[in-house]
């Protein structure tokens, strides 16, 4: 699963890939939302590292299927 972050006054996204299920990661940004100001949104990637976002800083959340890299020749 990738998950995008986007983080307010921050030019970059943050881009994970983590091994939980899209309605894993929703009720997580969901619960962290409710949180309020003191929420915290927190997933780990697919390597096991932590990431862990502030509620109030987040600007949008991006969760989409990871798509498998194809490999192909074409024959002209």
């Amino acid at each position: 699963m990738e998950v995008k972050i986007g983080v307010q006054h921050s030019p970059r996204e943050l881009v994970i890939e983590s091994t939980e299920t899209a309605q894993d990661v929703e009720r997580a940004v969901a619960g962290a939302l409710d949180a309020g100001a003191g929420g915290l949104l927190t997933l780990v990637d697919d390597k096991g590292r932590r990431v862990i976002v502030p509620a109030a800083k987040i600007a949008y959340v991006e969760i989409a299927e990871t798509e498998s890299r194809r490999v192909g020749f074409v024959a002209s």
